[in-house]
């Protein structure tokens, strides 16, 4: 089988240094994958490619730039994963020049309109060159939506949709990363809420989350794809609402009072700011751990029209959380390697993978599920 030249965009990053280790750590796989690992700068990708060997190569590429399908053809692409956020004022270019250089495409998008237009934008193109092209595939709404199914399988209708994911204070955090959560930090976001939609500010009006191994948060609403995915793919009567809890109180309620100024307009780019929190964002450490989560609540009729509300809960210590993002990428990339067709054309993440799938790379990190029959 010839090997799979895979090119992991922001190799080096957040994000994407984790997919390159895992796609070369792999024993079943790695022979099968040929790694780049592409950044702006040559000198961290090269870097991370020594340590990885087998092969791995550092390039230097900056996927804003003229050329790319030229640059991707002459490198043989064959996969092209972007981890490079963020993502809510992106276009579509990185993978139009996948699909022109007949290459697979798979991203880790969290951007609501970004991942919920791919597959009108993108299908004909990916669809034509007979190729793969995969939006969001990340905890939302890959993973969320494998827990979603896997809670609700048989189940008759699904009433509400509730998801929070809660990360380690102590976690490593991206610069690109917040600056995508307070892109709309204070703006009115649309959340099926009460069977219609409703407008709901960003970050605004945090409420207390209650967590199977971690003590209570404050959760505020944010802006994911999910939100506009999950009503109409789940048929869900009254709600769907996805929150952020962070860990340190003092932290989400910063994050409170720069919705509120944006709101009041005294602060129209709170995103300007992310390199500032990223830099700073270390000094209320010591009141964290590094202990994270995440939980996914459902409520509706079960396959006899009874009454049901069941939670899937799960804890990740030693700042392993960030994991978690990686996942659905590294099996989608692990899965071609291995030659197995996914669907062709453009699609979100939503559904294309079980819960089960997710389970070994759970487990590789020492994370703990919990499946909870609630009243």
């Amino acid at each position: 089988m010839t090997a799979l030249t895979t090119l992991v965009l922001g190799g080096y990053g957040n994000f994407g240094a984790r997919i390159c280790r895992a796609l070369v750590g792999d024993a079943a796989t790695r022979h099968h994958i040929a790694l780049l690992v592409a950044g702006r700068n040559a000198s961290p990708a090269e870097a991370l490619a020594a340590t990885l060997g087998h092969g791995t190569q550092g390039v230097a590429l900056d996927h804003q730039a003229p050329g790319l399908v030229t640059t991707l053809r002459h490198w043989g692409v064959d996969l092209v994963i972007h981890t490079a956020g963020p993502f809510q004022a992106q276009a579509y270019n990185v993978a139009q020049a996948a699909a022109e250089a007949g290459a697979h495409y798979i991203d880790l998008a969290d951007g609501r309109r970004f991942v919920c237009d791919f597959p009108a934008a993108m299908q004909a193109a990916f669809a034509s060159a007979g190729r793969t092209a995969v939006a969001g595939a990340s905890t939302v709404p890959a993973l969320s939506s494998a827990v979603i199914d896997h809670l609700c399988a048989g189940w008759q209708r699904i009433d509400s949709i509730d998801i929070c994911i809660a990360p380690a204070q102590r976690a490593p955090r991206g610069q690109a990363t917040l600056a995508a959560v307070l892109s709309y930090c204070g703006l009115p976001i649309e959340v099926w809420d009460g069977g219609r939609w409703q407008l709901q500010r960003g970050w605004a009006q945090p409420t207390a989350v209650r967590f199977q191994r971690l003590r209570p948060r404050l959760g505020a609403v944010c802006d994911i794809p999910d939100l506009e995915i999950f009503p109409a793919h789940y048929k869900a009567r009254d709600r769907v609402t996805f929150r952020a809890a962070l860990e340190v109180g003092l932290a989400q309620r910063v994050f409170a009072t720069l919705a509120a100024l944006r709101h009041w307009g005294v602060l129209p780019h709170p995103e300007k700011l992310a390199w500032l929190m990223h830099h700073m964002g270390g000094a209320l450490d010591f009141l964290g751990t590094p202990l994270g989560g995440m939980v996914v609540r459902v409520a509706g009729a079960d396959g006899q029209g009874q009454p049901r509300r069941r939670a899937w809960h799960i804890a990740a210590d030693h700042d392993h959380g960030p994991e978690i993002p990686c996942m659905a990428a590294i099996l989608l990339a692990r899965q071609l390697a291995a030659g197995h067709t996914l669907p062709t054309g453009a699609h979100t993440s939503t559904s294309l993978l079980t819960l089960e799938a997710f389970a070994p790379e759970l487990a590789k990190w020492g994370m703990v599920t919990d499946i909870v029959e609630e009243t």
